[in-house]
């Protein structure tokens, strides 16, 4: 199992995970257009997808869910709360679950719902496996629960969000109310968070470290790889960190 990430940050999240013979969309915050001029870059076509997931429903995730899976006629996994809001366009096959429910499949991957707080309707991450490799996937929330520590145990690949650095936020240009959003229980992993997880979990196993929705206000990659090397140096020879305006390479196990 391999996944490729073709934009990560506010203003679009899309990530392509592929079994060989499965492949899923989760999320999709990209006009239709802008999605397959992504897609089109990389060599990968669209048609290719089985199926897309949605984590939740805040625009930078959604924002062309609807357009997609009604031009390639795919269908769209999301829970009761996120189309609840009706934010996901109009869609025709849908499959919904609970974030906290036990794993389902989708071709050949397990698809694991894993809750997370945040400040949207019902969130939730994944952790997907196939062919023995576990993949989790993880941004978007305010703060790491005992749940999210249990499943994003034992992983080969974690992409992990580390959207700020404190200092960063708080002598920033973001209003009080919106730093106290982004920097809340309810917002986004900063730093030190992303850190203190990686701490909290066995990570012998990890190949491939890919830290993702980086704030371009709030955040540097710089930032983000000291805090590595400053406070875990065991995967600081296994990490990449995303850019927002280009598509990643493909990430899987060797």
């Amino acid at each position: 199992m391999r996944f490729r990430v073709l934009g990560s940050g506010s203003r679009g999240n899309a990530t392509i995970i592929d079994s060989g013979s499965t492949r899923l969309l989760v999320d999709n915050g990209f006009a239709l257009k802008e999605i397959k001029s992504r897609a089109e870059s990389i060599g990968f076509e669209l048609d290719q997808l089985d199926a897309v997931l949605i984590t939740h429903e805040h625009s930078d995730h959604i924002k062309g869910v609807g357009a997609l899976a009604r031009h390639y006629n795919l269908p769209v996994h999301a829970t009761h709360g996120t189309l609840r809001t009706g934010k996901c366009g109009r869609l025709e096959t849908v499959h919904t679950f609970l974030p906290h429910e036990t794993a389902f499949r989708i071709g050949d991957i397990e698809v694991q719902p894993v809750p997370v707080p945040h400040d949207a309707n019902e969130p939730c991450q994944f952790v997907f496996t196939a062919n023995s490799t576990r993949l989790g996937v993880l941004t978007d929330l305010g703060h790491i629960t005992p749940v999210i520590t249990r499943h994003f145990e034992q992983l080969d690949l974690l992409l992990l969000e580390c959207n700020h650095d404190m200092d960063m936020l708080e002598q920033g240009p973001y209003p009080r109310s919106l730093q106290r959003r982004v920097g809340g229980n309810q917002g986004h992993l900063n730093n030190h968070q992303a850190m203190s997880l990686l701490n909290n979990i066995q990570t012998e196993q990890l190949k491939q470290l890919v830290l993702g929705h980086l704030s371009e206000q709030n955040n540097h990659p710089e930032k983000v790889s000291e805090s590595i090397y400053q406070h875990c140096e065991p995967v600081a020879d296994r990490f990449s960190i995303l850019k927002q305006d280009s598509c990643s390479e493909w990430f899987g196990v060797v």
